[in-house]
């Protein structure tokens, strides 16, 4: 059985089509996160992305936000008016507010679609599956899932809680936050966000994915902590489409 695998980013729509063992049937294909974006023209491009693909029998999505029973229940970036950073608009908090994505896209597929937080999907496709891990993803945000010998513990949302200036993880250490700071500057927040998250949970193993987590300075962070850094492990962002199979496959993401 084929899996279509959607990653939901705030910047960009990717997918394909995995074998039963997770292979590609087809390069990733991919296109840019445009805005408004209200539940229906996510819908759309999502429909649009995938023609021209190889068949699949069932689909998988991972969407940047709270999602429970295949509903949206958060949706940060899709209510925004240009955008991740701008102003949220009323009218699309409400058009997402519990909005059944996964029942939308199998009436517009055609075939059953689960749908889950996109970093719990992402960590279910790279955790080792022995004792406590903490996948964190830096990209337009901070994604985080924590998984209990391979199985999702709980859904946190801690892209939202304040960091250690008072400000959410996802502008303390997010893209905007990179681009404004430069390396070195946010290299040093990812650093502290780090020790005071090992603290927090104690995880067995830190994986950290994500377009942005090939720019964390490793280096720095096995000279200034390297207890700290011995838990942390790189992963490719392959994850966030291989976690989609996870999802059919009973790791606690559903």
């Amino acid at each position: 059985m084929n899996t279509l695998v959607f990653d939901v980013g705030g910047t960009g729509l990717k997918a394909t089509v995995l074998d039963p063992q997770g292979h590609p049937e087809h390069d990733r294909v991919r296109i840019e996160t445009t805005y408004p974006c209200p539940p229906e023209k996510l819908v759309a491009d999502l429909t649009g992305l995938v023609k021209g693909l190889p068949p699949y029998q069932r689909v998988s999505i991972g969407f940047p936000g709270v999602v429970r029973d295949g509903h949206v229940v958060t949706a940060p970036h899709f209510v925004t008016a240009h955008g991740p950073g701008t102003k949220v608009k009323r009218s699309l908090v409400q058009a997402w507010a519990n909005f059944d994505l996964a029942g939308a896209l199998t009436a517009a597929l055609g075939v059953p679609v689960r749908a889950a937080n996109d970093a719990d999907v992402q960590g279910a496709g790279v955790v080792s599956g022995k004792g406590l891990e903490l996948v964190l993803t830096l990209g337009t945000g901070m994604g985080s899932a924590v998984f209990r010998d391979g199985r999702l513990a709980l859904h946190l949302e801690l892209a939202h809680h304040p960091a250690v200036t008072g400000d959410s993880y996802n502008d303390y250490i997010g893209n905007a936050a990179r681009k404004q700071l430069g390396a070195k500057r946010w290299n040093k927040r990812v650093q502290k966000a780090l020790v005071a998250l090992d603290a927090l949970i104690l995880p067995d193993a830190i994986l950290l994915g994500g377009g942005n987590a090939e720019k964390v300075d490793t280096d720095k962070l096995h000279r200034e902590c390297p207890d700290l850094a011995a838990k942390v492990h790189l992963v490719g962002n392959e994850g966030g489409l291989l976690g989609g199979i996870r999802l059919w496959e009973g790791a606690g993401l559903e």
